[in-house]
């Protein structure tokens, strides 16, 4: 992180702090649901308004079955919600101009054999990682929030952690891997999780702890750059923001919507906690890793590991913890009410991953679950 401020780029500044989103969405065939190598054709086609200069744009990402929609930072949730909704749109459109959708999956519910994008870096990841990267077809959420400081931003990261899983669960949307029910709401957790360089951070305290600890890993060979640093939440290479990675991407545009909302309060929560000298709650990350798999077992449908006490609770119980550790900063900002509304949708009506499993359920046929997911994924009808 090079520069920190109100930049443009998602700088705390003053007032709000900023977000975007980063969402990954599958191409698949309108006629049969699989997932389709067609992301160097749509991108080759896609070229951005002038006029549309300021909002999301389309990325390619690892491999060709699946592009990337990027947000520009806002400081207000219904800002960012426009985007999320209008970046779906685009990538609706420029995927029907090559003659396939886009299905906001965290994984393909049918067997897919996915297809590296030829870049030299790619090509090396899938030669070095074998399986691992062959296999690596899933679609997340990131979500960049911005801060002040190298040191603010460490405190961040130092003080989130424990509350992670909870966003794995709120997030859920990957139940089937190989046209296979994996009995896990988040299936994709399991599979990013085979990376080497995945997972929850110890606590650091220091931007120069962070620092070395990123240098370490790379000097051992086995992550190939800084680029391939995996962690649930890390400092952004590019811009003066936390990263936040641990979400499946979100079956409904509103349920993104919410996690941006969650994510901005827990950094602004970690933030005063740090100013005002209260240490972050020192958790193993052996812990952290088994609450982040009971998150992607059971999403909201069972219990999860309590934040605080590391013991399971029911998931409706550690939800409202997490709503209440964040409150004051919601209401500060001015997210409260639309985060409650959005979390109460949520509970009552289900992640992604239960309502893949229902149409499963109702219809008994995957092509079935990807069509509704496409449908889902732009039209936000729940």
């Amino acid at each position: 992180m090079d520069t920190y401020g109100n930049d443009g780029t998602g700088g705390a500044g003053a007032g709000r702090r900023t977000f975007g989103i980063e969402e990954e969405l599958l191409l698949v065939e309108p006629g049969t649901g699989e997932a389709t190598p067609l992301a160097g054709a749509l991108l080759d086609l896609y070229v951005r308004p002038l006029e549309a200069a300021a909002g999301p744009l389309l990325t390619a990402e690892f491999q060709q079955e699946m592009i990337e929609v990027v947000t520009p930072p806002h400081d207000t949730l219904a800002a960012l919600e426009r985007d999320i909704i209008a970046g779906r749109a685009i990538a609706h459109q420029a995927a029907g101009d090559v003659g396939v959708r886009v299905a906001a999956l965290g994984t393909s519910p049918l067997p897919a054999d996915p297809h590296p994008v030829q870049l030299r870096r790619f090509r090396a990841m899938a030669e070095e990682y074998g399986l691992t990267a062959r296999e690596q077809l899933t679609c997340g959420s990131h979500i960049h929030v911005s801060v002040e400081s190298a040191e603010e931003a460490v405190a961040v990261l130092d003080r989130i952690r424990n509350w992670l899983p909870v966003l794995v669960a709120l997030s859920a949307n990957s139940p089937f891997w190989h046209g296979q029910d994996t009995g896990y709401a988040s299936y994709r957790s399991q599979v990013w999780s085979r990376w080497p360089s995945a997972g929850p951070l110890e606590i650091l305290g220091s931007p120069d702890s962070y620092h070395q600890l990123v240098h370490d890993m790379v000097s051992t060979g086995v992550a190939m750059d800084e680029g391939m640093i995996y962690f649930d939440a890390r400092l952004s290479r590019h811009y003066p923001t936390v990263e936040i990675r641990v979400a499946d991407v979100c079956l409904w545009p509103e349920n993104t919507v919410l996690l941006a909302g969650i994510a901005r309060g827990l950094v602004e929560t970690a933030a005063r906690e740090w100013r005002e000298g209260i240490d972050p709650v020192a958790v193993p990350s052996a812990l952290l890793r088994l609450a982040g798999w009971k998150a992607s077992r059971w999403g909201l449908r069972g219990e999860l590991l309590d934040p605080h006490t590391h013991r399971p609770a029911p998931a409706l119980a550690v939800v409202n913890l997490l709503l209440n550790h964040i409150r004051d900063a919601l209401a500060d900002i001015g997210d409260l009410e639309r985060v409650e509304e959005l979390v109460d949708r949520t509970l009552s009506r289900g992640t992604g991953a239960a309502r893949q499993l229902e149409v499963l359920h109702r219809t008994g046929d995957l092509e079935d679950v990807v069509a509704d997911a496409a449908e889902c994924t732009v039209s936000g009808a729940w």
